[in-house]
């Protein structure tokens, strides 16, 4: 399972010109229901605009233009009249992890994705990140069982706990460390299935010092 943006990304995204009108640009999205889309020049990425930015120049509904008038305006504006030019990126190569953190500080929904001479190769949205971590954490498949344990920040507690399962005979499918305070995480162990053995485990932990503040049958 590939961690990578290019692996996860939709590739060869639909996207216009620059100089495509504004009705064009209205077809294209209602026909593959988007919300926003992206602006190629010479296979550069060059801006973008959503359906808000369309509504915006678009005459209201309340207007007494006939059709052909409406049409006829909406062809005299062009995508560039109505376009963002500054357009936030992500390279091909950059990571998952990478692709979000640009979502989360940036907040926004999804990311064209370019190569390093600045060719729009495709695009990838939160909904691919969500997918991709479903993934990571073995969702899918069903039957996990989630541990979730209060530990120390101190060098050793990891292999000290990998050593408990491995000397039972339990084989670990994930780890995940999530950050208390400077002190403490929580550390979040999944298994394939119910493993035999899996309440002795408990037992061994809570001996050896450790709290277990949570466990689950997941999917």
């Amino acid at each position: 399972m590939s961690m990578f943006v290019a692996s996860r990304m939709t590739k060869h995204p639909v996207s216009v010109t620059s100089d495509a009108t504004i009705q064009q640009a209205d077809r294209l999205m209602k026909k593959h229901k988007f919300h926003r889309m992206l602006v190629v020049d010479n296979g550069k990425l060059v801006g973008y605009f959503s359906d808000r930015d369309i509504m915006r120049v678009a005459p209201s509904p309340a207007t007494t233009l006939s059709k052909f008038e409406i049409r006829s305006l909406l062809d005299k504006i062009s995508v560039r009249d109505i376009m963002h030019d500054k357009v936030i990126t992500v390279n091909e190569d950059a990571t998952i992890e990478e692709a979000a953190l640009i979502m989360y500080q940036n907040k926004v929904g999804g990311l064209p994705v370019v190569s390093d001479v600045g060719a729009v190769v495709g695009i990838i949205t939160a909904t691919d990140i969500l997918k991709t971590f479903i993934e990571v954490m073995g969702l899918p498949s069903g039957g996990k069982i989630r541990l979730t344990l209060e530990v120390d920040n101190k060098v050793g507690v990891m292999a000290d706990i990998t050593k408990i399962f491995a000397d039972n005979g339990i084989n670990i499918d994930s780890f995940i460390t999530c950050k208390q305070n400077d002190k403490r995480y929580e550390l979040v162990v999944r298994l394939n299935d119910r493993p035999k053995g899996f309440d002795d485990i408990k037992k061994f932990l809570i001996e050896r010092g450790y709290k277990v503040v949570h466990s689950a049958n997941i999917g």
